[in-house]
């Protein structure tokens, strides 16, 4: 993950306490060198603490509490001061220009990085730890009337191995409060780990009390892959999916391989089906390096034309490009973006870079709903707050 970043990474540090280092601190009569070294310090043990977390041959190293607390003092210490240099910079260049005296932009960074201090610590406490429970109600001219009222239970992306010490009480929370739906089907929409399958081992036993009348279906999301894990062996990296798959089955999860199930009551049918994700290849984008394995046609193999369907899907992407152009489903269920993660005024970087990033989506008779959902690699949350689903469906009456 940092090896991604390391290069702006290291020139948000340098040049930020550089600018800070000339135009302020240099002007002060008592600036020793002692001081000066006192400055440099911080922003040189991040840059070594960047360096090194740079090495990790995985997305993340095996410990992914170092990375928290890299990404933890890096929002404490070095972002606030880029924020606050880039602001100064900008109103002094501003002051050249137009030959002002006073630099406003000195007051803007200063209350902008006092902001992102406050934006990481809520985040990263109150703000991980809030949980909503969204009730949606959706009609359907198509929708068997044995399923009028059928109550399904939808979450995503808890990455467990951001739960760890008192953050366990959160996920226990969150579990407690889907079994209290007593849903007719729970489904899981991808990325129940963050890096690796042994993230699971202290929470399986609480994963698998999870019960519905018709049973818990799931479906990978790309962290469930083994792209995180930069093994040169592919039987490496072949074993921990085929872990990530074990587990969920163990815990007596249906996930569903590009696959479907039928539910029946009395001559009604529901299906059930669930993709594969499919990676990163985006329009505009380079193709992810892993393999794309969601598959629409595979998925609905066999599935009558008129059957109603709801589909899980990791990636919302793969709604209008791959799943519509196969066939018309009613209800498809996605996540993987985390409604942005952090959010001002309900708008994410995440709307500039995907189309269908948070909420509800209609084309047509078809509908997407995006969970925000629950956990995230890095246990932060502003204003964009971690979600269960409960959909139930209604046929309509005629």
């Amino acid at each position: 993950m940092i090896a991604r970043i390391i290069i702006p990474l290291i020139l948000m540090i340098v040049l930020s306490d550089l600018y800070l280092d000339r135009h302020y601190l240099r002007r002060r009569v008592k600036y020793t060198w002692w001081k000066r070294l006192l400055w440099w310090i911080p922003g040189a043990a991040m840059m070594v603490f960047a360096i090194v977390l740079s090495c990790s041959k995985d997305f993340a190293p095996d410990d992914i509490s170092v990375l928290y607390w890299f990404l933890f003092l890096l929002g404490l210490v070095v972002v606030p001061k880029a924020v606050y240099a880039l602001c100064s910079f900008l109103g002094w260049r501003f002051c050249r220009w137009r030959k002002k005296r006073i630099n406003w932009g000195n007051l803007i960074g200063l209350v902008l990085a006092f902001y992102t201090i406050f934006v990481l610590i809520y985040g990263s406490t109150i703000g991980f730890s809030r949980l909503e429970v969204k009730h949606l109600d959706y009609t359907f001219d198509d929708l068997p009337a044995a399923f009028d009222g059928y109550k399904i239970v939808h979450f995503s992306d808890i990455h467990v191995g951001s739960y760890t010490g008192s953050r366990k009480a959160i996920l226990d929370r969150a579990l407690d409060s889907i079994d209290a739906q007593q849903a007719d089907a729970i489904v899981f929409t991808g990325d129940i780990q963050s890096i690796r399958p042994h993230e699971l081992y202290p929470v399986m036993g609480r994963l698998s009390q999870l019960k519905a009348k018709d049973g818990v279906f799931s479906v990978l999301g790309n962290h469930d892959y083994s792209y995180y894990t930069r093994h040169d062996d592919p039987a490496i990296r072949a074993a921990s999916e085929r872990e990530v798959i074990s587990r969920q089955r163990q815990m007596g999860w249906q996930l569903l391989l590009n696959e479907h199930r039928v539910i029946r009551r009395g001559n009604d049918e529901l299906v059930i089906a669930g993709m594969e994700n499919l990676g990163e290849e985006k329009p505009g984008l380079p193709p992810g390096d892993y393999p794309l394995k969601g598959d629409a046609k595979k998925t609905l193999k066999g599935v009558d034309p008129e059957a109603f369907v709801v589909m899980l899907e990791h990636e919302p992407w793969a709604w209008r490009h791959h799943i519509l152009p196969e066939r018309k489903v009613p209800l498809t269920l996605s996540g993987h973006t985390h409604g942005g993660q952090i959010t001002f005024f309900g708008l994410s970087p995440m709307g500039v870079f995907q189309k269908e990033w948070c909420g509800e989506y209609r084309e047509g008779n078809s509908i997407l709903y995006v969970t925000k959902g629950l956990g995230g690699v890095i246990p932060l949350r502003f204003e964009a707050t971690g979600e269960i689903v409960v959909i139930t469906l209604h046929s309509k009456k005629k």
